[in-house]
C-alpha cells in the first residue's frame, strides 16, 4: 500500500471513530448526573421521628378516671405523625419525689430540706437517659412542676434553691444527649380577687433561672394560665365546680381540669411554642 492510500485510509478510520470518543464524553457524565438525582433523594427524604419527652405532676398526667385529666395527655394530638409524645407525669409528685420517687425520706437536713437516701433515681428518669431507649439527639423534654413542691412535709417539700438545682439537673442532661429542654413554669389553679382570676403558685423565678443557667427556653405557663382562666371569665364563681363554665373546666376541686380545660391548656402549651418561635413548633399541626 503506498503512502497516499496508507494516509486516507486513516482518515477514514478517524471520521468512524469520532461519534465513539463523544458518545464516551456523554456516558462519562452520567455518574455525576446519578449523583446529583441521589442528592435530591436525601434532601427530600422524611425527617427523623422525634419524641416528646414529658415530666411533670398531674395536671399534666395521664388521667387514670374521667377526671382529672393533665393536659399532657392531650398534647400529641396536636403535632404530626412525626411526633411521639412519651408521657412520664405521675400524681403528686414535687420534682424531688419524682426523680427520686421512695428514697425521698421524711426527715429534713440542717438545710430544711427532705433527705434523699440513697441518692438513686427513679426508674422513669433512668428510661429518659437509657442510651438506646431514652433521650437522643433532636428529641424534647418538656418539665413543669412547682405545685406539690411547696408542700411544707416531706417527701413532697423542696426548697426554692434545691428546686432550682433539680430543674437544671435535668435540663442539663437533656441537653447532654442533644435532646431540647423547655420548662413550664406550674399551671394556675383557679383563684378570683373579685372578677378577676390572678396567679397562686411559687417557683416561678426558680424556673427562670434554671432556664438561664442552661440556656433554655421557658414558658410561662402559670401567667398564660390563668390569663386564659380571665379570657373564659371563670372568676367570678361561687365555688361549687360541678356546674357553668368553671365546672366545665376544672374537676370538683380548684386545682385539676376535665377533659376540656385539659385540651385548652395543651392548646396555650401549643401557641407558646409558636409564639416564642420554640423549633418544636415546627411540628405542630
Amino acid at each position: 500500500m503506498n503512502d497516499r492510500l496508507r494516509r486516507l485510509v486513516l482518515t477514514v478510520a478517524l471520521v468512524l471513530t469520532a461519534p465513539l470518543v463523544v458518545g464516551t464524553g456523554t456516558a462519562a457524565a452520567a455518574p455525576g448526573a446519578a449523583c446529583a438525582a441521589g442528592t435530591t433523594v436525601a434532601k427530600t427524604a422524611a425527617a427523623p421521628a422525634i419524641k416528646v419527652w414529658m415530666a411533670g405532676d398531674s395536671t399534666m398526667a395521664d388521667p387514670k378516671s374521667t377526671c382529672p385529666v393533665g393536659w399532657g395527655s392531650r398534647f400529641d394530638r396536636l403535632f404530626t405523625d412525626d411526633v411521639t409524645v412519651v408521657n412520664k407525669a405521675v400524681a403528686g409528685r414535687s420534682v424531688q419525689t419524682w426523680l427520686y420517687e421512695s428514697n425521698v425520706t421524711g426527715q429534713k437536713d440542717s438545710a430544711g430540706e427532705c433527705v434523699v437516701n440513697p441518692k438513686t433515681y427513679a426508674q422513669r428518669w433512668l428510661d429518659m437517659l437509657d442510651p438506646v431507649q431514652g433521650m437522643h439527639a433532636g428529641d424534647y423534654l418538656v418539665v413543669q412542676f412547682g405545685i406539690n413542691d411547696g408542700d411544707p412535709n416531706c417527701p413532697r417539700h423542696v426548697g426554692r434553691a434545691r428546686y432550682q438545682s433539680l430543674l437544671t439537673t435535668m435540663a442539663k442532661a437533656a441537653r447532654d444527649r442533644g435532646a431540647h429542654p423547655i420548662l413550664l413554669t406550674p399551671v394556675a389553679a383557679i383563684t378570683c380577687s373579685g372578677s378577676t382570676a390572678v396567679g397562686n403558685r411559687g417557683f416561678l423565678t426558680e424556673t427562670a433561672a434554671a432556664g438561664t443557667a442552661t440556656g433554655s427556653p421557658v414558658i410561662d405557663l402559670h401567667k398564660l394560665s390563668y390569663t386564659l382562666y380571665n379570657t373564659l371569665k371563670l372568676c367570678p364563681n361561687n365555688g361549687d365546680y360541678t356546674q357553668g363554665a368553671v365546672g366545665a373546666f376544672f374537676c370538683n376541686d380548684h386545682t385539676h381540669f376535665e377533659a376540656a380545660g385539659a385540651d385548652k391548656i395543651a392548646g396555650v402549651v401549643a401557641k407558646a411554642l409558636r409564639d416564642q418561635k420554640i423549633p418544636l413548633a415546627s411540628y405542630l399541626r
